[in-house]
């Protein structure tokens, strides 16, 4: 069992029959009374997002995911592929099973793919990825105090704010909760 003090992002519950994954959770204290906990739940299978409130100390059934650190092979329509590096099995998960992850998932990206006993449900991304950029207008000396930085486009699509001395061609290291610049890799 998983309670609300227990909760992480990621976590997978069993409520009203059904399997949710937790993308977003906060506690909520009331002035008067006890303290809530709202959650943003998907649906491992269908991909319907909710919003639901819940009371302190309420307890769900935890479900066993297994994760499988497998590599993106390709896109094609709707569908993304990935193979398992160990077997070289190919696992296809539609583009709601992967949502904004695919903008972080370059060529031969790894990730951990998710699985309810045999069914892939979604994928987990490492912290930080490693980009290279496509498109990035040459920085403008000048205006520097402030920590400048410019938009950059990656080989995803992915638009990443960078600092005036990254250019087009480079790698970058990007932080997959935030979307943020970390490094040049």
């Amino acid at each position: 069992m998983i309670s609300t003090g227990d909760m992480k992002r990621g976590a997978t519950i069993e409520l009203d029959g059904r399997v949710y994954q937790v993308m977003e959770f906060a506690h909520i204290k009331m002035g008067r009374g006890s303290a809530q906990m709202k959650m943003k739940l998907r649906d491992v299978r269908r991909g319907d997002i909710i919003e639901r409130s819940f009371q302190a100390g309420e307890k769900w059934p935890r479900v066993r995911v297994d994760r499988v650190s497998m590599q993106f092979s390709y896109a094609e329509d709707n569908i993304m592929y990935f193979m398992n590096t160990e077997t070289y099995d190919q696992v296809p998960l539609t583009l709601d099973q992967v949502g904004d992850a695919k903008n972080y998932l370059g060529e031969n990206g790894t990730c951990d793919v998710l699985f309810l006993g045999t069914e892939p449900i979604g994928i987990e991304l490492p912290s930080s990825v490693v980009l290279k950029i496509t498109k990035c207008d040459p920085g403008v000396k000048g205006d520097t105090a402030t920590g400048a930085t410019k938009p950059a486009t990656m080989e995803t699509g992915l638009v990443v704010n960078v600092p005036l001395f990254v250019n087009e061609g480079d790698s970058i290291k990007v932080n997959t909760g935030t979307g943020e610049y970390q490094e040049r890799a």
